[in-house]
């Protein structure tokens, strides 16, 4: 078995996405082949995903979801519209079904080139987001960041849309907050358990927002497609869209749009964007060394 596999460096509206062919392999990316990659600025990334061999009947193949500091992740809409690009490209199928741990991901590409993600049905039960205290109605929680009488942030709505989000509220430009302060402590406060990804989201219309996302075990991200789903299904929750919105991903460059649509018949989220192939390469998933095709480059040793 060869040391090294193929990967493509890839990106969906910004948000920097290794797509790594283990297929055939009984090995995994380990935690700390990720962190190599991601401390190499050339390889730096917001999510690994693996594609391994099918471990359910009907499915296409499992995906293995590693963020930049090697934790797992459940989902990752944005990186799953890149494992889709880079399977039709091989295969010349437009549809496909993947298995993760957060459950079954059906995908299409269309005739333009964007794909589309059923990312399942969103959870709103506290004990199965997680949080750490019960609330009856997750839509709206007690948490805030701040002075107690002028808060910066508070009241966010809470989900799970295969991994835990909180969505503030806000009525100014969202890049106008300093989330990379505000983030982290957010990220690993005790009301989350398993952590979570934190999203400021601004409504301009009832059919459309703008956000951006501090990302569980990645930081701050150009784009995060869960968080984005789960800002639309909050906003439509809370009356403040109706169920099919334009996300504006503030932070991606340039500024990209996502369409998400909560539908109704099935309560299935639906969420339509772009991919884009940078370059590729091969690397060791053990320890994370890589070399660009065409070149004698290698990194991470």
């Amino acid at each position: 078995m060869s040391a090294t596999v193929e990967f493509a460096r890839m990106n969906g509206l910004g948000n920097k996405i290794l797509v790594v062919d283990m297929r055939g392999r009984p090995d995994k990316v380990t935690p700390a082949a990720a962190v190599a990659l991601n401390a190499d600025p050339q390889t730096e990334f917001d999510q690994i995903m693996a594609i391994h061999d099918p471990k359910a009947d009907g499915t296409d193949a499992f995906i293995d979801i590693l963020n930049s500091d090697g934790s797992k992740a459940q989902a990752c809409g944005n990186g799953t519209r890149c494992v889709v690009q880079a399977l039709a490209a091989e295969t010349g199928r437009k549809a496909f079904t993947f298995q993760t741990v957060a459950g079954i991901l059906n995908a299409v590409e269309h005739e333009d080139g964007t794909i589309s993600v059923d990312m399942g049905r969103p959870v709103f039960d506290w004990q199965k987001i997680p949080l750490a205290e019960e609330f009856h109605d997750t839509s709206r929680i007690e948490l805030q960041i701040g002075p107690i009488d002028n808060p910066v942030l508070h009241s966010p709505s809470v989900m799970s849309m295969g991994n835990p989000h909180a969505i503030f509220w806000v009525d100014r430009d969202v890049m106008s907050y300093d989330l990379a302060r505000f983030g982290p402590l957010l990220e690993n406060h005790p009301m989350f358990p398993e952590r979570a990804n934190i999203t400021l989201a601004q409504v301009s219309s009832p059919t459309s927002m703008t956000t951006r996302t501090w990302e569980r075990g990645a930081g701050l991200t150009l784009a995060c497609g869960s968080a984005a789903c789960s800002a639309a299904v909050s906003a439509a929750r809370t009356g403040r869209t109706g169920r099919t919105v334009t996300i504006n991903v503030a932070s991606a460059k340039p500024p990209a749009v996502l369409s998400i649509e909560w539908r109704e018949r099935d309560d299935h989220v639906i969420m339509t964007g772009p991919a884009e192939w940078e370059w590729s390469g091969r690397l060791d998933p053990s320890t994370g060394s890589w070399s660009r095709d065409g070149t004698r480059e290698v990194g991470a040793q």
